[in-house]
């Protein structure tokens, strides 16, 4: 195990998963939103279905992943063409419970929370920091990954939970999580929240919130939607999400010139 003392090479950093900054948050709620019509837009419009839309999308997932894993630092495309791709196969996993094996939710809710919560367990158990700013071990990058897939199913089957079983519609579901976000980030400013602890139940709670506003773009005005449909919502949001991830890597790019020369001296 490496310690904390544990000294970095001069250049750019190490840590193959991004910094929490503005940017961080606004791709991962087009994210998790995109996961949500486009898994929509595959099982429904395209017709193929739940159960071979999910066997597609976990092969395509599981070619980015090798493709992250690849990597040996932060690698803007390749690690968010990841998240939007488990954001999709989390989507189904919690779908595929409900719709093809009766599950309910509340179950399903209950279960993803207690698989992340086991999975924290043995991350610390074995790595002693839940620390998303020293994933530079294959390790610590499996742990991570398994934690994001759990914190889609989980904010999958939560917002479902909420919005069709409390029947709340997609707006005040949406409203309520955004609202829960606003108070996590208050207790973190002013009572000094742990910064971790922080990070993991906003990750949770914004996948919920984006599939919400999702779900509300994409979905007939019958059934609670504006009727923008899947296919024009998804392309808005995949447009928006290539184009934060361009700004990203154009950034990572002078940040790590500034390390090297600022290494050379």
């Amino acid at each position: 195990m490496l310690s904390p003392n544990t000294q970095y090479p001069a250049g750019p950093s190490l840590n193959r998963v991004p910094d929490v900054t503005v940017d961080f948050w606004l791709v991962k709620l087009m994210a998790v939103t995109m996961g949500e019509t486009a898994a929509d837009y595959l099982a429904v419009n395209l017709g193929l279905g739940l159960t071979v839309t999910s066997l597609i999308m976990t092969g395509v997932l599981i070619v980015a992943i090798v493709l992250q894993f690849a990597q040996k630092n932060y690698v803007p495309w390749a690690y968010w063409l990841a998240v939007v791709l488990i954001s999709v196969v989390g989507t189904l996993i919690t779908d595929n419970l409900v719709d093809n094996f009766g599950v309910r939710l509340q179950t399903t809710t209950i279960a993803f929370s207690v698989a992340l919560a086991a999975t924290f367990a043995v991350w610390y158990a074995s790595e002693r920091t839940l620390s998303i700013h020293t994933i530079f071990t294959t390790r610590r990058e499996i742990f991570y990954w398994l934690a994001i897939l759990l914190t889609f199913s989980l904010g999958t089957a939560a917002g479902d939970l909420v919005a069709e079983s409390f029947d709340m519609g997609y707006l005040t579901t949406g409203l309520l999580f955004g609202g829960a976000i606003a108070l996590i980030a208050l207790a973190y400013w002013l009572l000094h929240l742990d910064a971790i602890l922080v990070f993991w139940l906003a990750y949770i709670l914004t996948r919920p919130l984006g599939a919400s506003f999702g779900d509300l773009l994409s979905q007939p005005v019958e059934y609670g939607g504006l009727g923008f449909g899947t296919i024009f919502t998804s392309l808005i949001f995949l447009g928006c999400i290539i184009a934060l991830v361009l700004y990203m890597t154009l950034k990572k790019t002078a940040g790590d010139a500034d390390e090297i020369l600022l290494g050379s001296d």
